[in-house]
């Protein structure tokens, strides 16, 4: 689906009323405030009385012939100092009638206030201005309130049939021509839309540029607030808006809105954004689809250090990965936590260059561990913490993780029965690491299928996950009893029905590295 909005006519300012046919023929001068004509004109209003301002509520353009002005010249400072105090856009005098000139003393006070006074040389009926102005601000107020409902209906929709929050963000994007960022109060980025290089300048320098944003409106920087139920938890950021501004205000309002519906529709099973967010990144920064240069301002404007700081990949398999952030927060380490594909949950630490990474590491690791120990009846594999080396620069940082990741996956099959350290190294995964690496050659399949023909395609996986498990524990047959809960007898008929299916001897060394080698490039190519 895509949203169509019809634009919306810019604010009238004072000085596009100047350039109206209506206005020229009255032969205007600006006599003072000519740096303030871009002030936009909200209404139009024909006023006499000195005391006029306490009539007004702001961004009026006043006409006045000024008859209860005349011979008083104080009433003349007053009646501008009036206008100024009300906010008003500009004052016009129609000169002929009470004053042959623009009245110096009114110049003068204008000019002091920074408010527009225009003298109009040919007077005309002022009712002929209202009535063009006034018809053009009617039709922009109504468009304007056409696109609100618009941009909400389109939204709504949006949401109902199930688009992510990031399809919200660029339709909103697409439509405001700037880059839209959503932030938690803490000025963190949890997500992003626009032109990717526009986004990046504006992440680039995200720390004084949230600090801008804070300001209403400034420099086309319009934000709304996003929450609930009393509750605010985040805002959302037009990043230089270069519209109108009230069309800004306007479509961030409406984006907020549908932010808001789209997050309490979701319930809360379904991930935060600040998990949505550290799942983009890490995930981009594993596939290496965007260089990690590129990624850098995402990092630093998603939270993570990244100033002088030694960064940790880590790629975790654990039953409970949702844990992993809580552990972090436990130990006060920072960093990102995102799930990755094939039950793989992807950790980057950020640490200080003085601090010992290793230890660390192994200290996350180990508690990790204790939160859900295994007992010595489980079966069912412990957390596996696969570290790569550390690093100190970011470009390194996607080589790490995808390292760490493959470690993880050449030792998750077979966890519960190897006697893995609490962080699992490249060094530490030997011949599981290589044929993982090759497990996509066509010789290395063909080997595997061919070894393990007796054993494939049958009912009796059981026999399959005794072979793995009694090869994983260095062919330790009470160790391989114990893990399977049964008895010796019934493992030794097990096994000896394993041997007649293979053709095998699992006593010969040479035979049961090769059938151990076939087993894990089949569990490689089927992880």
């Amino acid at each position: 689906m895509t949203i169509t909005w019809e634009p919306v006519e810019p604010a009238l300012s004072v000085r596009q009323i100047l350039t109206l046919e209506r206005v020229l023929a009255g032969q205007p001068e600006v006599v003072a405030g000519a740096g303030r004509l871009d002030r936009p004109v909200r209404w139009v209003h024909v006023a006499e009385a000195p005391d006029v301002g306490v009539m007004l509520s702001g961004g009026e353009l006043v006409l006045t012939t000024g008859v209860l002005l005349a011979g008083d010249e104080d009433k003349q400072a007053d009646y501008i100092r009036s206008l100024h105090r009300a906010e008003a856009a500009a004052v016009v005098l129609g000169l002929g009638r009470a004053f042959p000139a623009a009245p110096e003393v009114m110049r003068r006070a204008a000019d002091r206030c920074g408010l527009p006074l225009v003298v109009l040389h040919r007077p005309f009926p002022f009712a002929q201005l209202t009535e063009e102005v006034q018809a053009r601000l009617v039709r922009r107020e109504f468009a304007a309130v056409s696109l609100s409902e618009s941009v909400r209906t389109a939204l709504t929709a949006l949401i109902t049939s199930g688009a992510p929050l990031q399809r919200l963000l660029d339709e909103i994007a697409r439509h405001c021509g700037c880059p839209v960022l959503v932030t938690n109060l803490a000025h963190r980025v949890l997500a992003t839309a626009g032109e990717r290089p526009a986004v990046d300048d504006v992440l680039r320098d995200w720390d004084r540029i949230a600090r801008q944003a804070g300001a209403a409106d400034a420099d086309g920087w319009i934000r709304a607030e996003l929450g609930g139920r009393g509750e605010r938890w985040g805002r959302l950021v037009l990043c230089g808006h270069r519209g109108d501004p009230a069309v800004g205000r306007l479509l961030a309002e409406r984006a907020a809105e549908a932010l808001v519906l789209h997050r309490m529709l979701a319930g809360p099973a379904a991930r935060t954004w600040e998990e949505q967010s550290a799942q983009s990144l890490l995930t981009d920064l594993v596939s290496g689809v965007v260089p990690a240069r590129q990624l850098l301002p995402r990092a630093r404007a998603a939270g993570l250090p990244v100033n002088r700081r030694t960064f940790v990949p880590l790629a975790v398999r654990d039953r409970e990965p949702a844990r992993l952030d809580r552990v972090l927060r436990l130990l006060g380490l920072p960093g990102l936590v995102a799930d990755l594909a094939g039950g793989t949950t992807a950790v980057l630490l950020s640490l200080a260059r003085d601090q010992d990474a290793d230890a660390l590491t192994a200290h996350f690791a180990t508690r990790l561990r204790a939160t859900h120990p295994a007992g010595p009846s489980d079966d069912r594999a412990p957390a596996v913490v696969a570290a790569a080396d550390p690093r100190t620069a970011w470009d390194d940082v996607p080589a790490g993780l995808r390292e760490a990741r493959h470690v993880a996956d050449a030792v998750a099959d077979s966890a519960a029965a190897l006697d893995l350290p609490p962080v699992v190294r490249l060094r530490d995964v030997h011949l599981r690491g290589l044929i993982r690496l090759l497990r996509d050659d066509p010789h290395v399949q063909s080997f595997a299928e061919r070894e393990l023909d007796g054993l494939l395609g049958t009912a009796e996986d059981d026999l399959l996950a005794v072979l793995r498990t009694y090869l994983a524990t260095g062919r330790n047959k009470s160790r391989t009893a114990q893990l399977h809960h049964v008895s010796r007898p019934a493992l030794y008929r097990r096994l000896e029905a394993i041997q007649t299916r293979l053709g095998v001897d699992l006593d010969d060394f040479e035979q049961a590295a090769s059938v151990h080698i076939a087993l894990l490039a089949h569990d490689a190519q089927h992880p």
